[in-house]
């Protein structure tokens, strides 16, 4: 077991504490956009019980790092007809990603459509907004997906339980402290929502691939983000300075 007051010990902290804070991306934009629903004085305390429920799956699973390991091993095989090894071992981990990934990617469509076409008729109920207690059910379930993968990715860097909780709690508190001005950030901008959700789909899609057995490399999935919110900035400033009249759009002319 490594100290954290190694070079070793302070590497690995560091490494996993960036690692969490990215793998925590996912949550909190989901979250965003779940306590959206709920009258403002609400939002702020259901983004606080969100990430501490987060945190503390986190721990819980990490104490139980034993059985975590386990959800990885087969517990039945099927047939598979283009895997070299003719079988597909399905564990408890690729279970929940599938499950998790179908929730995500339902619960994303579910939202485009309502920002995209069934808006006008969700604010004529305005006065019936989105159960507190629905709301939580459905971050806990989220929760429970993105702490396993968060997890497994822990142990695999990691085998000592103090560096691992050090860089959980680390990255859960800057989840807290940058969860406000996301959602805020996500509800001024509509375009930037609708980005958002289309994230929630290919995360969605990427945990059922990942739950099937078809390993997707991360690196791919955070560049393609980067590179959409990239040019979503661009376009957001291009549409400020449009407003102030410093740039003018000009039709493109057609040769006679």
């Amino acid at each position: 077991m490594e100290t954290i007051f190694t070079v070793d010990g302070l590497v690995a902290l560091l490494t996993l504490t960036i690692l969490e804070i990215v793998l925590g991306i996912d949550n909190i934009i989901f979250i965003s956009i779940l306590v959206e629903k709920l009258p403002v004085s609400k939002q702020s305390r259901a983004r606080t019980i969100g990430l501490f429920l987060a945190l503390v799956l986190r721990l819980l699973f990490l104490l139980g790092a034993v059985w975590m390991a386990k959800l990885t091993s087969p517990l039945f095989t099927i047939p598979q007809m283009m895997a070299m090894s003719g079988v597909w071992g399905v564990s408890g981990r690729d279970l929940i990603m599938m499950a998790g990934g179908l929730f995500l990617l339902a619960k994303a469509t579910s939202e485009l459509h309502g920002k995209l076409e069934g808006e006008q008729h969700q604010t004529s109920r305005a006065g019936k907004r989105r159960d507190f207690g629905l709301i939580i059910i459905q971050i806990i379930v989220l929760d429970l997906v993105f702490s396993i993968d968060s997890v497994i990715t822990a142990i695999g860097l990691s085998q000592d339980f103090i560096v691992m909780a050090i860089a959980v709690v680390i990255a859960v508190i800057v989840m807290q402290l940058s969860a406000g001005t996301v959602s805020h950030f996500i509800h001024q901008h509509p375009t930037v929502k609708v980005l958002a959700l289309a994230f929630l789909l290919m995360v969605g899609l990427v945990l059922v691939l990942e739950g099937v057995g078809v390993h997707v490399p991360k690196g791919y999935v955070y560049f393609a983000m980067a590179f959409s919110m990239s040019v979503e900035f661009l376009n957001m400033r291009l549409r400020k300075r449009v407003a102030k009249g410093s740039v003018q759009l000009r039709e493109p002319q057609l040769p006679e």
